[in-house]
């Protein structure tokens, strides 16, 4: 499904990266939050792709999603 995020524990801990890098997706995903553009990151960050950041958009999104309950 995600072909850019990957997890190692010997990486960051095991924590969701990018391609293996020592670039967690939480880092490129707050820069996002707090109004950084992709050239800013990409800037920031030369080992990261375009694609790198738009699927670190969509798999925060697939993170959030909510299963509902009735009460």
């Amino acid at each position: 499904m995600f072909t850019r995020i990957t997890f190692d524990s010997k990486i960051m801990g095991g924590r969701a990266c990018i391609r293996g890098m020592r670039i967690p997706v939480s880092i490129v995903v707050g820069q996002i939050a707090y109004g950084a553009t992709f050239d800013e990151i990409l800037a920031n960050y030369p080992d990261l792709e375009r694609e790198d950041i738009l699927e670190s958009i969509e798999y925060a999104a697939w993170l959030t999603q909510e299963e509902i309950h009735s009460v």
